[in-house]
């Protein structure tokens, strides 16, 4: 096959455009949708200057997703003195997977002279995954509980860092197995709790704990084997290996799913979230009337929350951790 664009050899066919790129367009048309997507979404406030920058936290899990998301928000913005990116690597605890993940981190935020922060769950909560993942009090998947935990510690350094973004390498297969979840769920409330109209994006956080900043997901039109493509290509530092406790058994269907449907109708993942977007934003609307804002603190650690205590500490009582070291 050759490139649509220059004539030399093809190294992917998006068959939902029906182009044929060589690396060179393929990596160049990457780029550009995610440049585009951050443009569009307005992630860089007007108020932002060399004098007074914006801090964007990154979640940085040494795999192909977030490695992809640091490289290119690096080639966009080392040189633009109105941004600061601070890259938040999250171990939980795995033995032998979030060790291998970190080195990559650790050897890509190096590489672009980013700062690099580490945080654990036995720091924040005095647990790590593999023992909740052994005795599940509350007979729930490791992953259940893990996401609660580290949307929380996104956040809580989000606030210490004074970050004015939190930014995920949610891809564009995430994003529609995500919205066909919610959807398929039948709960409108639920889908409007995970729209946040000021960055038109949403996620799968749990109804009563939004986020202390906002979240953005610039990677979320690009096709999660364009993002694998992309990391080899470019020949980034990542860990592929896939955890050893996830479970999700129902979003593993989904994916299947989505998988033969795209395969069967090119383009079946960007219709979904083209509709999804816009239903999300009117439930929001009705549901919320533009206020996205919690209506109370945790009793136990003041994060935002709408009942008593919120869903992580409620979990990290559970198994035994300390719920008040997330402060």
């Amino acid at each position: 096959m050759e490139c649509d664009k220059c004539g030399e050899d093809a190294v992917m066919h998006a068959a939902y455009s029906g182009l044929h790129m060589c690396e060179a367009h393929f990596r160049r048309s990457v780029d550009s949708r995610v440049r585009k997507r951050i443009r569009e979404d307005s992630l860089l406030s007007d108020d932002a200057t060399p004098e007074d920058p914006e801090t964007w936290l990154i979640g940085l899990s040494g795999g192909k997703d977030s490695v992809v998301l640091t490289h290119i928000l690096h080639d966009t913005f080392a040189a633009d003195p109105r941004v600061e990116l601070v890259a938040l690597t999250i171990h939980e605890g795995i033995e032998g997977y979030r060790d291998a993940s970190l080195d990559a981190c650790l050897e890509l935020t190096e590489d672009l002279d980013i700062e690099h922060e580490v945080v654990s769950y036995a720091d924040e909560y005095g647990l790590e995954m593999d023992d909740v993942a052994d005795d599940d009090p509350l007979n729930m998947a490791p992953c259940a509980y893990c996401g609660v935990f580290r949307r929380d510690a996104l956040s809580q350094y989000a606030e210490t860092y004074g970050a004015d973004k939190l930014l995920t390498g949610h891809n564009l297969d995430d994003e529609a197995q995500t919205a066909m979840m919610n959807w398929l769920s039948g709960d409108v409330a639920q889908m409007a709790q995970h729209f946040d109209a000021s960055l038109g994006s949403f996620d799968d956080r749990e109804v009563d704990d939004d986020p202390f900043v906002p979240r953005a997901k610039p990677l979320r039109d690009i096709p999660e084997k364009e993002v694998a493509l992309y990391a080899h290509l470019t020949d980034l530092p990542s860990h592929m290996a896939e955890c050893p406790h996830a479970s999700e058994a129902y979003r593993g269907e989904i994916q299947q799913y989505l998988y033969d449907l795209e395969a069967d109708h090119p383009g079946t993942r960007h219709s979904i979230m083209s509709g999804y977007e816009e239903l999300a934003r009117l439930a929001a609307e009705a549901y919320r009337g533009g206020d996205d804002e919690p209506r109370g603190e945790c009793d136990r650690c003041g994060a935002p929350t709408n009942n008593a205590v919120c869903r992580k500490c409620e979990l990290v009582e559970a198994v035994g951790g300390d719920a008040a070291s997330g402060d």
